[in-house]
């Protein structure tokens, strides 16, 4: 491979990549879904927000936006985007360590944000590779919505990335995350946007359950500790600390 053509990581200089950061929002999640814009993240970049992109060839491929929250020493990691031509390169979870040293240079230990925990491929990053936790289900968190999640309650797990706890270490490390004895499972469809295509009833009927469950062990001090992408399903434990 040309060292040009090499893939590159780092934070988004200038209007004109902000612009394309907007533009990738879009081919991602459609039309409808209305992206961050250019001159709102270079404003919060400004201000100690983290906007950071992986860029092959001078082309965008990936991009990361996180702001600081209200309290010390943690960041809300609000978007996190890979063009569909770039998938299956890992670039989500590379952009995600990025963030992590990013962060921890600044003192940030911990980095939430939510997602929608129906989507195998997004639960498998977030809490089964980086190793980030969640004991927060947000229901219809953004009400509703258009793109691809026309149709359905936008509910939300809240994921709580603890930078420097036993389990993201490991990962960092290239080791193997800490073991989760007698785990709670509670299973989610392979590809909740297949199903969705073919019986919006059944995807709707199979968001509801999830929401009961997770909200019932939630209620019962459990938190989501692991999951399992070979057969995906959350892996719940009692919460610690």
């Amino acid at each position: 491979m040309n060292a040009a053509d090499a893939l590159v990581i780092r934070d988004l200089e200038g209007l004109s990549e902000l612009k394309q950061a907007e533009q990738l929002q879009t081919e991602v999640w459609g039309e409808g879904d209305k992206p961050d814009n250019s001159d709102i993240m270079l404003a919060i970049q400004h201000e100690g927000g983290l906007v950071a992109g992986a860029f092959r060839s001078g082309r965008l491929l990936a991009f990361l936006f996180g702001f600081p929250s209200a309290s010390a020493g943690v960041q809300h990691s609000h978007r996190l985007a890979v063009h569909p031509e770039a998938r299956g390169l890992g670039l989500g979870a590379r952009l995600k360590w990025y963030q992590r040293d990013w962060c921890l240079a600044r003192g940030i230990t911990l980095v939430r944000w939510t997602y929608d925990p129906m989507r195998a491929i997004n639960a498998g990053l977030n809490i089964g590779r980086l190793g980030a936790v969640a004991d927060t289900y947000l229901v219809d968190y953004y009400g509703q919505m258009e793109g691809i999640n026309a149709g359905l309650p936008s509910d939300r797990l809240l994921a709580e990335w603890h930078l420097q706890s036993p389990g993201v270490l490991a990962r960092a490390e290239g080791g193997a995350p800490p073991p989760i004895p007698d785990a709670q499972r509670i299973a989610i469809p392979r590809d909740y946007d297949g199903l969705i295509g073919a019986d919006p009833k059944a995807a709707l009927e199979a968001r509801l359950h999830l929401r009961d469950r997770m909200q019932a062990a939630f209620a019962g001090g459990l938190r989501v500790a692991g999951f399992d992408s070979a057969d995906p399903a959350y892996l719940l434990a009692p919460a610690q600390g």
